[in-house]
């Protein structure tokens, strides 16, 4: 009938809600309790100490959130991605940094094993992974090899049945937190045409050194290190896949890896809408609620707006992910989405708070600092951009 405004109007549902499955709603509610009562209550303190206590990293572990997509013949959770994007969004909503640490360890980490490690590493390494009994890092990016991967100046020379690697790496979460990394570097006198190759580290193999825990803008929970490698030996049981395979082992797991960044940004950006949306209602300015001065309430329907447009992006990938289908563009239009729609809804967050938004004392000031690099991590916005411009040009 015309006019009807109201239509649709009451509590507001999540976006997704009236897709999913029972197993995955109860994955979604069960992530979304114990950010609400573990994470989001310890969020400020884990951003002042600079580190996530081991209960959560225990409780991360009991619920299957660091094994979720690993099949349950590993020990997994062998869940869909669908219910990993929601339960990364609910998690990163308590805490972005505990979920950075949640999505590196389920992709690349523990991605990379499922698909290319062998039988031998799958049952030394990624079964204890996926119980999470560890947590895993991804060691790619280096000072002069970032979005550039083909760059890498980190070295390996075969000696019999050992590796020998010396370089260093750069931004590498969980460096020392980690109990194993997924270590890259070019194959000195290789045979093949890249040499870049993948290897299976312990973090506690001699040679392996963090020089250096990063002092962040943000996400300061999760550490991030500069790593050095002096000598390190690694046996070639170690080595994962065939010598000159590392480049299309890393980028095997961008698909995974860019929904989790996306799903992060929608978690951040959602916690910061919703305390926006509640102190909207409670602070009054000239005799009413500040969420009835249209100037506000026009704010909050644009930042609303962002994030359904974000939240159906991260699902749409997601669940072509699940049917088996391509899904790097669809990765790529998603987490740049997110990320910058992100930034712009965390920012009019702050802004509805005032002052007190510049303030430590509410949780946007952290939130805020710590959605910013959802746009640099896991390939910049630049690069999301040049992924979907050639898959355009492609397909002209």
């Amino acid at each position: 009938m015309p006019g009807g405004a109201g239509k649709c109007a009451g509590p507001e549902r999540r976006s997704g809600e009236n897709e999913m499955t029972e197993e995955q709603r109860l994955i979604k509610e069960t992530a979304a309790a114990f950010a609400r009562d573990v994470l989001a209550p310890g969020a400020a303190r884990r951003d002042k100490e600079k580190a996530i206590e081991p209960a959560v990293l225990k409780g991360l572990a009991d619920l299957g959130f660091l094994g979720m997509t690993v099949p349950e013949a590993y020990d997994g959770a062998g869940a869909d991605y669908v219910s990993y994007a929601h339960a990364l969004m609910e998690v990163a909503a308590g805490d972005g940094a505990v979920s950075t640490l949640m999505s590196v360890h389920n992709a690349p980490f523990n991605a990379i094993l499922e698909r290319y490690g062998s039988d031998a590493q799958k049952e030394e390494v990624l079964r204890p992974a996926a119980r999470g009994e560890f947590i895993g890092a991804f060691g790619l990016t280096e000072s002069d090899a970032g979005s550039d991967a083909g760059a890498l100046k980190t070295r390996a020379v075969r000696r019999n049945d050992r590796y020998v690697i010396n370089g260093g790496k750069e931004f590498i979460t969980s460096g020392k937190i980690g109990g194993w990394i997924v270590l890259f570097a070019k194959v000195e006198g290789s045979a093949a045409r890249n040499p870049m190759t993948a290897f299976l580290v312990p973090t506690s193999a001699k040679g392996y050194v963090v020089a250096k825990v990063e002092d962040k803008l943000g996400q300061r929970a999760s550490d991030t290190c500069s790593l050095r490698f002096e000598d390190l030996e690694v046996p070639a049981d170690y080595r994962i896949g065939e010598e000159g395979e590392g480049y299309r082992i890393a980028l095997s797991s961008l698909e995974t890896g860019r929904i989790g960044i996306a799903a992060q940004s929608v978690g951040m950006a959602r916690a910061a809408y919703e305390a926006a949306v509640a102190y909207a209602k409670e602070r009054r300015a000239f005799g009413k609620a500040i969420i009835e001065h249209q100037a506000l309430a026009f704010r909050l329907a644009e930042m609303r707006t962002d994030l359904e447009a974000a939240t159906q992006l991260v699902l749409n990938a997601a669940r072509m992910k699940d049917d088996g289908l391509p899904c790097l563009t669809e990765a790529a239009i998603a987490k740049l989405f997110a990320s910058e729609a992100a930034e712009r809804i965390v920012s009019r967050a702050l802004q509805t708070f005032g002052g007190y938004g510049y303030l430590d004392d509410f949780p946007v000031e952290r939130i805020y600092r710590d959605v910013r690099v959802c746009q640099i991590y896991e390939g910049t916005s630049d690069i999301q951009k040049i992924i979907i411009s050639r898959a355009i040009a492609g397909s002209a």
